[in-house]
Parts: structure tokens; C-alpha cells; sequence
């Protein structure tokens, strides 16, 4: 059994990753009668909900057929996802998840999304602010790192394990792949094997 929280999950599980214009209720309908054991709403930017913008708004729509089912959330402000987390938490999802992994330019040039990997101590001080902001189980959807010179998911895992997130997805590519070559599941494998890591870790990436 695999716990998130208190949420309960298979020995192995089959998530939903996240993706947006796709993840919308009906994919997610469709997923779920499918056999997903967990779902995400398509990534929700932080700044947006702040300013309650009616796109942001409304991908916070979930329904009592899809659960369990998280939020996803990005930004690179602490103040902006802490608050974002606490509008999250009012829709009464199952968790919140960040997102450190998206390496699309107009996300990671603006410092979000997979943006954040050239700053580790800024990663770990946004996800301790959403942790510290909600009482929702706080995970995070991330890369193996930046580029090839920084690899740095095994580092990545212990920090933000350490500041008290329940999971850690992980896709086998770097930014800088971007969805090139082959994901790397030796890394993800390194980091599900150390001793330190508590928290479940699921993979990411060439799933056919």
C-alpha cells in the first residue's frame, strides 16, 4: 500500500500527470474509468488565482467521482503560492501538488515551473511556504535538473522531503531535454532506493 498522506494508493499505482489543456474534467472522466488511481487538474499558475483570473478559476473545478484528486499549482514567488495554496484548499481537494518540471519557455524563463531547478534553495523555501500556508498533503512534480551538469534530483529529494512534502513525481529528462532523447529512470531509480527518502517517489516520462 502506498500512502500519500492519508490517502491510501495500490502497491502500484497509475497517476494521472498533470497536463494542461488536456487534464480537464472529461480527460479526467475518462482516465478515471480507466483504471487511474490518481488524478491532477491541468497546473494552475499561482499568480492567476491571486488575481482571480477566470481561466485559473475555473480549472479548480473537481468532482467527488474523481477522487482522490490533487491541484496543481506553479509560480516563483513564496507570498504568491503560499496564498495560492490557502485558495486551493477551500475547493476541498485530496492534495496539493507543485510544479517544478514544466520546461516550456513562457513557465521556466519567468522563474517557475522547471525554471526553479537553477535555484534549489529557492525551490525548497516555495515549497516549505506552501506547506506551511495549507493543511492539504503538499507534493511536487519535478525534473532530474536543469541541465546535464545538474543533476541534482537525489539533493532535490532529501531537501524537500526534509521540509515536509508527502510524494515526489520525478520525469527522467532535464529541462534543457525538454521532451527530447530517452527519460532516465536510473536517477529516479537512485533516489527510490536511498535510505533517506520516506516519502513514495513515482516516475515520469516514456510511459507507453
Amino acid at each position: 500500500m502506498v500512502k500519500i498522506g492519508n490517502i491510501q494508493l495500490p502497491d502500484f499505482p497509475l497517476l494521472l500527470a498533470p497536463m494542461e489543456d488536456v487534464s480537464d474534467p472529461p480527460f479526467r472522466a475518462v482516465c478515471k474509468d480507466n483504471g487511474a488511481d490518481l488524478m491532477y487538474t491541468e497546473f494552475i499558475s499561482s499568480e492567476g488565482l491571486i488575481r482571480d483570473a477566470i481561466k485559473s478559476r475555473k480549472k479548480l473545478d473537481i468532482f467527488d467521482y474523481e477522487r482522490p484528486v490533487g491541484i496543481q499549482i506553479f509560480g516563483g514567488d513564496e507570498e504568491s503560492l503560499a496564498l495560492a495554496a490557502k485558495i486551493v484548499e477551500v475547493t476541498n481537494p485530496d492534495l496539493l501538488d507543485i510544479n517544478f518540471g514544466c520546461p516550456v519557455k513562457k513557465v521556466a524563463l519567468k522563474g517557475a515551473g522547471a525554471g526553479v531547478l537553477k535555484d534549489i534553495d529557492l525551490m525548497v523555501r516555495l515549497t516549505s511556504a506552501v506547506v506551511r500556508a495549507t493543511s492539504l498533503p503538499v507534493t511536487v512534480k519535478t525534473r532530474l535538473g536543469w541541465d546535464d551538469k545538474t543533476r541534482n534530483i537525489e539533493e532535490v529529494a532529501e531537501r524537500l522531503q526534509d521540509v515536509g512534502i508527502k510524494a515526489l513525481a520525478i520525469h527522467g529528462r532535464t529541462r534543457t531535454q525538454m521532451y527530447k532523447g530517452e527519460a532516465d529512470w536510473t536517477l529516479i531509480g537512485k533516489v527510490k532506493n536511498n535510505p533517506r527518502i520516506q516519502i513514495p517517489i513515482f516516475g515520469n516520462g516514456d510511459i507507453d
